[in-house]
């Protein structure tokens, strides 16, 4: 199982970016789809974007697309997660997570295994 640790959130006003990290430690990272998941206050935890193992294959949630970058380091074990002319209603607490896809690749992806504690991203007016 995949043991996973947020970082990098903070407060940032619109239009600004900021770059989140996930440190993993586990056998099977290297080997895992990951995705980065985000609750927004009051919210539900939803989908924002998900990468293969190998790194090749991506997949982002609409309302991120174009914005949003995942990416990963598989010699560090680490996930990472860009984030671009980012807008208010993108505050929201964001967490990693190892990922599976029932259509092989692609929506819906349920997250695998435990959370993370998060990272918080508060972006102001």
């Amino acid at each position: 199982q995949v043991q996973l640790v947020e970082s990098g959130g903070g407060l940032v006003q619109a239009g600004g970016s900021l770059r989140l990290s996930c440190t993993a430690s586990g056998r099977t990272f290297s080997t895992s789809a990951m995705g980065w998941f985000r609750r927004a206050p009051g919210k539900e935890r939803v989908f924002v974007a998900a990468i293969g193992w190998r790194g090749a294959s991506t997949s982002y949630a609409e309302s991120v697309k174009g914005r949003i970058t995942i990416s990963r380091d598989n010699a560090k074990n680490m996930v990472y997660l860009q984030m671009n002319s980012l807008k208010p209603e993108d505050t929201a607490v964001y967490y990693c997570s190892a990922v599976s896809s029932v259509a092989g690749w692609g929506p819906p992806f349920s997250h695998i295994g435990s959370w993370g504690q998060g990272t918080q991203v508060t972006v102001s007016s």
